[in-house]
């Protein structure tokens, strides 16, 4: 049987992780939803909130189906489910637990299945590229809401934006169906051709694939659980207060703000894919540990800043680190515990966002709130960076002993 071309379940993936990253543009919804049928920015942006949380325990679920099921059939199912959730958002008329239910629910639900998909397949394509691979794929996610934030802009002034729900939901359907296809695990023991693991990325994997309930029994699951989590809070905290940081401390117009926050988001795509790159050259554990002191220094520094131009750099330089923890961590998970089984183990390590997600934004507009400027809590996260990056130093890969001579009990070997 002739084995498919791993770029195409490559690209295949990119396609995917853009029409499902789309749900990054949900911005551009929220004054058009206020206005039409009278909702708070923060009832709209609750939409948002619960798609993201969904997704973080969707994309477990997806990954322990996954394993039991292939590839294909989760990522069919997630991308339907997502392209449903977001069709059906366009019956929301004046019913706001409707749209929590459409594209909160449901199309976090169709995010979670389907975001965990190429992420699980390419890093068995790619040993020889895992970090690079990976921050590809998940760049596309980051790449989503660039392409879909004008595109959603220009469908809400001309058509209004609950058919502008309906039409992104059919394409977005089309697209992750259709790539969910492509979406197969290789062949038992598949390696490219003429490639062996040099002695530097042999010392940072593990040999052993690792089940679900063995990584949970390790403190480095933790551990990167942990450092995903930090990470992301560090940089969601910034997406959710960019304007009115970019306002209060630049002194910036809401339209020279609004510019300032499409220029610093294309760090978020490009942070995926060049530290995964970075990773693979230096090993993930010395990436995030220049993520972190980069963060720490710019947290720091941020109150101090009164320029737009310097401002926007920083922010983008800060979101290219955030960026860079979804790039960098799936292969940072294969390699501590095996390809194999990466789906459920990373797939329940993106429990982290969900819970970023809910805490970053909510720290920072709280101590906002207390303090009358963004000044103490831009150098609490600083300071909290500069703690972390203990973390990535002090990391390894988990060993798998043997406890109990098979021969004896009948037992395997027990990781610890």
């Amino acid at each position: 049987m002739k084995t498919i071309n791993r770029w195409y379940v490559a690209l295949a993936g990119v396609f995917m992780q853009v029409a499902l990253g789309a749900v990054y543009a949900w911005s551009v919804f929220r004054v058009p939803l206020s206005k039409q049928f009278g909702w708070s920015i923060s009832e709209v942006t609750l939409t948002f909130t619960i798609s993201i949380f969904v997704l973080g325990i969707a994309a477990f679920f997806g990954g322990l189906w996954l394993n039991r099921q292939g590839p294909r059939i989760v990522a069919v199912t997630g991308g339907a489910l997502y392209g449903l959730g977001v069709f059906l958002a366009s019956f929301s008329a004046y019913r706001l637990w409707w749209l929590y239910l459409s594209f909160g629910l449901i199309g976090g639900i169709g995010l979670g299945f389907a975001y965990i998909v190429p992420v699980a397949v390419l890093v068995k394509w790619f040993p020889d590229r895992r970090g690079l691979i990976t921050g590809i794929a998940v760049g596309g996610f980051g790449a989503g809401a660039l392409i879909t934030a004008p595109l959603a802009t220009h469908l809400i002034q001309s058509v209004g934006v609950l058919k502008t729900f309906a039409y992104l939901g059919i394409a977005y359907l089309v697209v992750t169906v259709v790539g969910g296809f492509f979406m197969l695990n290789p062949p038992d023991g598949y390696s490219p051709q003429g490639w062996t693991p040099t002695a530097s990325e042999a010392s940072h994997r593990s040999g052993h694939d690792y089940t679900l309930s063995e990584a949970l029994k390790t403190w480095q699951w933790y551990a990167l659980w942990l450092l995903l989590f930090l990470n992301t809070c560090a940089g969601i905290s910034i997406i959710s207060q960019e304007a009115p940081i970019f306002q209060e401390l630049a002194a910036a117009t809401a339209v020279v703000a609004a510019g300032m926050v499409g220029a610093a988001s294309i760090g978020n795509a490009a942070g995926r894919v060049f530290w995964a790159w970075v990773s693979d050259l230096i090993s993930r554990r010395a990436t995030f540990a220049i993520m972190f002191i980069l963060q720490a220094v710019l947290f720091w520094c941020y109150p101090n800043i009164a320029t737009v131009s310097l401002i926007t750099i920083v922010s983008f330089v800060v979101l290219l680190c955030y960026g860079g923890g979804f790039g960098t961590m799936p292969a940072f998970a294969a390699d501590y515990f095996g390809p194999k089984n990466v789906g459920p183990i990373y797939g329940l390590m993106l429990t982290a966002w969900g819970c970023a997600s809910a805490f970053g934004p909510l720290l920072i507009a709280h101590m906002r709130e207390v303090e009358g400027s963004y000044r103490g809590a831009l150098h609490i996260i600083a300071g909290v960076m500069a703690v972390s990056v203990i973390l990535p130093i002090v990391i390894s890969p988990p060993k798998v002993h043997e406890i109990e001579p098979k021969s004896a009990q009948g037992a395997a070997p027990v990781a610890v």
